[in-house]
């Protein structure tokens, strides 16, 4: 059941990543957020953005070849995933990857449709679609925790 719905226009990716940086102010751990949009939309860009506003002050890198890249913010363990080469399921059960689903961390996953059968339910969305000019974002909460999450953003 989606519960929120907002949507915003970004101009580039400074305007990427300023919002992700805004958006990070409402993140709590055990969110699971799925980040969908064609290849250059702006998916590591929002989660470099994201890292930022959480604190991180290291270069986020994506994890296309490593599947995962783990960071540790304050009291946060937050896991970035890039699915986009991911082929094997039982790859996916051999690395442990399950665990890192909990309570004390928050997931981001890119390209989750090459999982779906093996991802838990996202708490947010967020679709990045390319424009002429900039691009647009959609952030839709699927779980009371993701409206939450989008409900403290909108008083921030």
């Amino acid at each position: 059941m989606v519960h929120f719905v907002k949507t915003q226009f970004l101009q580039d990716d400074a305007a990427t990543l300023a919002f992700a940086e805004h958006f990070a102010k409402g993140i709590s751990t055990g969110l699971i957020i799925f980040f969908e949009g064609n290849l250059g939309a702006g998916k590591t860009t929002f989660a470099r953005g994201l890292l930022h506003g959480l604190g991180y002050k290291g270069k986020v890198k994506s994890p296309t070849y490593t599947l995962v890249e783990p960071y540790q913010i304050q009291d946060i363990n937050l896991y970035h995933f890039d699915l986009y080469r991911f082929t094997d399921e039982e790859e996916w059960e051999a690395a442990g990857f399950r665990e890192y689903f909990n309570h004390a961390s928050v997931c981001l996953i890119e390209w989750p449709e090459k999982a779906a059968s093996l991802l838990p339910v996202p708490d947010i969305t967020i679709q990045l679609k390319v424009l002429e000019t900039g691009r647009m974002l959609t952030l839709t909460a699927h779980t009371v925790v993701g409206e939450e999450c989008l409900s403290a953003l909108q008083n921030k």
